[in-house]
């Protein structure tokens, strides 16, 4: 697997996989993105990129530094922090363990790349199966907070628990 940063030509792509039902069904009310939009900028505290596996692009991750992000989605947050959302959209890869590989990737970018002390994410609160993967990946649930319309479960792993996993 690699990561690949997203470009325009990925906007068509995109697009499918947010009409997705498994996409629309984990991202609340966050779906549909305006891609061209969201493309249009390269601010300096996100990250845009897809996961490829076999050169077959399968998914696609955010990873923001929450504490810069301009619409202040997370609140005030403490510098050294990394946010991640991810999608897996294609659904022949879920279950597979890409989830996985792709969450691998960007820890290490958050952690080895960024130096972030954690990595917070923002699963919704039904999405039973998103919860039982991030607690495998060793992130800890530490509140319940509305996002918006979007009731969700906030997750952290710390740089040490990441580092003694590894």
């Amino acid at each position: 697997m690699k990561l690949r940063p997203v470009t325009s030509s990925d906007i068509p792509l995109l697009q499918y996989w947010d009409s997705q039902p498994h996409v629309i069904e984990a991202s609340g009310d966050d779906m549909p993105w305006d891609w061209g939009q969201e493309l249009a900028t390269d601010p300096d505290w996100r990250d845009l990129v897809i996961a490829e596996v076999a050169e077959k692009p399968i998914g696609v991750m955010q990873i923001i530094d929450p504490a810069e992000e301009e619409t202040h989605y997370w609140g005030d947050v403490a510098a050294g922090l990394r946010a991640i959302d991810i999608w897996i959209g294609e659904e022949a890869y879920i279950g597979r363990g890409f989830g996985a590989q792709m969450m691998g990737l960007a820890l290490q970018m958050c952690f080895d790349e960024y130096g972030a002390d954690a990595v917070l994410i923002d699963p919704l609160v039904g999405n039973t199966r998103a919860l039982r993967f991030y607690e495998r990946l060793g992130f800890r649930r530490i509140e319940r907070r509305r996002f918006g319309t979007d009731d969700c479960f906030v997750y952290r792993l710390d740089r040490e628990d990441w580092t003694a996993r590894q």
